[in-house]
Formats: structure tokens, sequence, C-alpha cells
């Protein structure tokens, strides 16, 4: 079982382009999901409105030496990851943290409540759509200098679809938080604005290596959602001009979300969808788990210089 003495020895220093989350480490703390931190990345704790604390695992982007290169990297917006049903932060350490943190990127990956490290909410479901954005909005709003590039996995696709339908400049929203203006927002695998077309997520993927199978067993506690009232909020509100460039990227193996699903997301956004052959649905865990980030980075690179200098509160030309 990771320790709090390896997460805490690795703490990086203070990023140009974004504040370093709020720390609140325990030294009694216990961790809930035993998973192991890789070098370079540290655990810490993002206290909420309500109080409660929503983990958060940080990676520095990789900086390089020449001033020139300084200076373009001091452009790169941060990345925040929202994770799915069954998962927690960590599913994007894996893999997907240590990848972009090398290509310079500053990466988040957030714990949702009652998922991985984060507190537990009252009540027998860990939130609802709008909670659960609310609670990133607060991230952002809070933690962040440049305005980032949110990415979703499946459910957590879902949660950044209703958060880009409720950006606004200088306006809080129902839950008292501002939805900040985003560089971006790529949805991976993401439940279509409908949630109708998708599979069983109603139990961990079981053609995972069964180290991930029992991480997923125990990274949730309580049901994300509850399903049969999450219909009422969707589909998700209807976006005119988004003021940030969509990716809509799926697998062609993904037997949650399928092929029909993915197309109504793309049609929503009026962009092309992008399908990887030979991934599956948790694509930042898959054996082929480069494929998905590397059209993300390819995405990402066409993206940087059209974000960059951008306050939060300013919306973007698309």
């Amino acid at each position: 079982m990771a320790t709090l003495s390896l997460t805490t020895s690795m703490i990086p220093r203070k990023s140009r382009t974004a504040i370093m989350p709020r720390a609140a480490l325990n030294q009694e703390y216990k961790m809930r999901v035993p998973y192991e931190l890789k070098q370079g990345q540290s655990r810490r704790f993002h206290k909420l409105p309500s109080g409660l604390n929503m983990e958060v695992i940080f990676q520095e982007g990789l900086k390089h030496k020449s001033s020139d290169e300084r200076q373009e990297e001091s452009q790169i917006p941060p990345l925040v990851f929202v994770h799915g049903s069954f998962h927690a932060a960590w599913c994007w350490a894996e893999h997907w943290l240590p990848y972009f943190s090398q290509n310079g990127y500053d990466c988040y990956a957030l714990s949702l409540l009652g998922q991985g490290e984060s507190d537990d909410p009252a009540g027998p479901v860990a939130g609802t759509l709008q909670t659960h954005a609310g609670n990133v909005a607060d991230f952002i709003q809070k933690e962040l200098k440049l305005r980032p590039v949110l990415i979703g996995h499946s459910f957590g696709g879902l949660i950044v679809q209703y958060y880009v339908a409720n950006m606004r400049s200088n306006k809080i929203q129902e839950s008292g938080r501002l939805h900040s203006y985003l560089a971006g927002a790529a949805l991976v695998c993401s439940v279509p604005p409908s949630a109708k077309q998708y599979g069983d997520i109603s139990s961990p993927n079981l053609l995972l290596h069964l180290s991930y199978q029992k991480l997923m067993t125990e990274s949730s506690r309580m049901p994300l959602f509850d399903l049969r009232k999450l219909n009422a909020s969707l589909p998700v509100p209807s976006v005119n001009n988004s003021c940030a460039k969509i990716l809509v990227l799926g697998a062609n193996d993904d037997f949650i979300v399928d092929m029909e699903g993915l197309n109504e997301t793309g049609r929503f956004y009026g962009v092309s969808p992008i399908c990887l052959e030979g991934v599956a649905h948790d694509m930042m865990l898959d054996c082929s788990w480069e494929k998905g980030a590397e059209a993300l980075l390819l995405w990402l690179s066409g993206s940087d210089k059209e974000v960059a200098n951008t306050e939060k509160s300013l919306p973007i030309a698309v």
C-alpha cells in the first residue's frame, strides 16, 4: 500500500501556469484505494465549499531549458481529467498523466466525491450531474490561472458536457460556482448527450487486467449517480456557439458506448468524431493506451496557439 511519505516526497515545484491545489494531508490518513503513484506525481485534496475534500493527483509538465521553449511552455493550457463510473483519479495517473507531462502539460486528475480518496457526501449516491460539474468548476475557478482543457471519460464525459453547456462569463450558476471558460474539451468514449446509447456499466470492466479490476471495485464506495433521476437532467443543454473546441474520441472495440452513441455526440457538437481501431472503452488503461493519448496530443497541439495567454473569463472564437 502506498504511504503518505511516498506521495509527499515528490511534491513538484510550483508551476508557472497553474496554482498548486490546496493540500490537506493528515499523517494518520489511510488510503482507501491501494494505488501507488508514479514518480513525479503527488496527491492533494481540494477543499470544496461543502467542506468535503476532493482528491487531485498532480503531475507537472516537463520544462525545457531554452528561453524560447520556456516562453512557449508558459502558454500551454493545463489538463484536467474527469473519470467515469467505477474509476477514480488513478485511472489517468497510470499512463496518460506521465505521457502528457512528458509533453509539457501540467496534469490534474480529479476523483469525484465518493470515489477514490475523495470524501463521501451524505446520501446514497455521490451526487448529480449538476453537483459533480459544480465541484469540477470550483476546482478550476480557484486553483488554475490559465483556462484548462477539460477531459472526461464515459460518464465523466457527460459531466464535461454539462460543464460546457453551463459556461458563463462572470455569472454564478445555481450551484453558486462560476463555470469558467475552457481552452477546450475532450470527450473520451463519452456517454452521449441523451445518455441513451451506452451498454451495461453497472459493474467493473471484466476485460481489464485483474489489478485494474481490483482498483475499480475499491474506487467506488457509492454510485456516481442515481441513474433513474439522471434522466431529468437529460439531454444536456444544447450549445449554439461553443466557446471551446471539442474533441469527440471513441474506440472501435467499445462495447459500452457504441458507434451510434459516438456519432450522436459528434452531431451534437458539430464535429467529426475520431474512432480508434483496436482500442476498448477504458482507452487510458488499454494495452494500446498510446493510440488515444497520441490522438489527443495531436488535437491539443493544434489548439495550443489559439488558446495561448487567454483569460478564463473571455470566450474563444471558433
